[in-house]
């Protein structure tokens, strides 16, 4: 599993998209570098505010902007889009429905910063919220197409966004669709859904799973509201065993739930097993680590395809695709968090 590796994919392709759209405008709360925007700043500084760490502000501030026909786009941390501006966010933009685009990056647990920068509850509270968009980028392609899927939404949108050095998974002339999974396999056995970094992690284990004679349906899921791609349901009805989903986030609302959902609501009557951080915090340390320390990596889906399937498959963690190992840290130290 080798993949192109991007440097910082959404700096100088945000750069390049904004060209020639003056409405849109950058809102940064002491991140900029951090959330791959000083260039951006430096670039369009009379588009360019810094709100300091004041992130209830920030709602404000963009609220206004967007009432006068602007279209700002913050970038910050996840974990502070959502958690201290809550009230904010809510009654000052999705309640009116602005067209305010809240890019969040290091979500999950994607960060040695411990639970204050780790948002691993993002989606459950996020899809609570009407008149939100959900998006995630799951490789360098997404995290550059994505934008004009944003933009052209009419309402607010949060987007999980990926920084630092990005696989690039899937072709740049495949980009994000609003609403549609990516079918990257078929089969009968297992239906599997992944969303963000956890493509990746499944990519690892899935051929040795396939060459065991397991046959898996994989979709990868890039919108996490709405929630209606017919192709989901169609996936979901193909599994004999069960059905598994993988998620940087928490089981309770997030992936899971949202799958859990639609299988209750259409009567699809097989196992669900949902990998993700099983309703606890996590601590500060690698994402590497913690993936194997709360078992949301390749050997957990194994397991977890062996309890569906009912046998043991003998593979080995060191069989498993090596994994990439992401110097996310490496440009500056203030990034680590």
């Amino acid at each position: 599993m080798t993949y192109e590796i991007v440097a910082r994919p959404h700096q100088q392709n945000f750069i390049d998209w904004a060209k020639d759209k003056p409405e849109v405008l950058v809102l940064s709360a002491d991140l900029t570098n951090s959330c791959e925007v000083g260039k951006w700043r430096d670039t369009y500084p009379e588009r360019f505010f810094s709100m300091g760490m004041a992130e209830q502000n920030m709602m404000g501030f963009a609220a206004g902007l967007a009432r006068e026909g602007f279209e700002p786009w913050l970038h910050t941390f996840s974990v502070f889009l959502y958690r201290r501006p809550l009230d904010q966010l809510q009654m000052s933009i999705a309640y009116p429905s602005l067209k305010v685009r809240l890019v969040g990056f290091l979500p999950g647990i994607m960060t040695p910063g411990g639970v204050t920068h780790q948002a691993i509850e993002d989606i459950a509270i996020m899809r609570a919220i009407p008149n939100m968009t959900i998006l995630e980028a799951g490789d360098a392609t997404e995290a550059q197409s994505v934008l004009d899927v944003a933009h052209a939404i009419d309402g607010p949108v949060y987007i999980r966004m990926l920084r630092g050095e990005v696989s690039r998974i899937f072709p740049e002339n495949e980009p994000f669709l609003l609403n549609t999974a990516r079918i990257l396999s078929t089969g009968t056995d297992i239906t599997l859904f992944t969303s963000g970094v956890m493509t990746e992690e499944a990519l690892r284990a899935i051929p040795l799973l396939q060459e065991r004679g397991v046959s898996i349906s994989h979709l990868h899921v890039s919108t996490l509201k709405p929630f209606t791609d017919p192709r989901i349901v169609a996936a979901l009805k193909t599994a004999k065993h069960g059905v598994i989903t993988m998620e940087n986030h928490s089981i309770v609302g997030g992936l899971g739930s949202a799958i859990a959902e639609v299988m209750a609501e259409r009567g699809i009557g097989v196992p669900l097993q949902r990998i993700g951080l099983n309703d606890t915090y996590a601590h500060g340390a690698s994402q590497k680590f913690l993936m194997s320390e709360y078992e949301i990596d390749a050997a957990a889906l194994v397991k977890r395809v062996e309890t569906a399937l009912g046998r043991k498959l003998s593979i080995h963690e060191t069989e498993l695709q090596e994994q990439r190992s992401v110097s996310l840290h490496s440009s500056a130290k203030a990034e680590a968090l």
